[in-house]
């Protein structure tokens, strides 16, 4: 068993680890911010969308049409589109993925 002692070590050295993390991106670009993280931050939604399709398409069998995986897609990149929420557009994806999938509803009506 932990001491009471050790554990409020531990959450200290969590607690300051966190807090560096966290402040040092304001620290070292607290008089302009350099182009390649400009850059970063323009490119990663979209490279990151990318990654998720590969891996989410991965197993994906064409001996049958992939209607929910189809159908997914087109709902994040509709949301993506609209709303430009690349957090909102997966989840409400994934969700409606999961919900075709569970319910079977595409492949009754196919």
């Amino acid at each position: 068993m932990i001491s009471a002692f050790d554990f409020a070590i531990f959450v200290l050295a969590l607690t300051l680890g966190t807090f560096a993390t966290r402040a040092l991106p304001f620290v070292l670009f607290a008089k302009k911010i350099p182009h390649f993280i400009t850059y970063l931050g323009k490119v990663t939604p979209s490279a990151s969308m990318g990654i998720l399709l590969v891996y989410c398409y991965k197993d994906t069998s064409l001996s049958t049409l992939p209607l929910n995986e189809i159908f997914a897609t087109l709902a994040v990149v509709i949301v993506y589109l609209c709303i430009r929420i690349e957090f909102i557009a997966i989840a409400l994806g994934t969700g409606l993925f999961m919900f075709l999938t569970q319910s079977q509803i595409l492949y009754r009506l196919y």
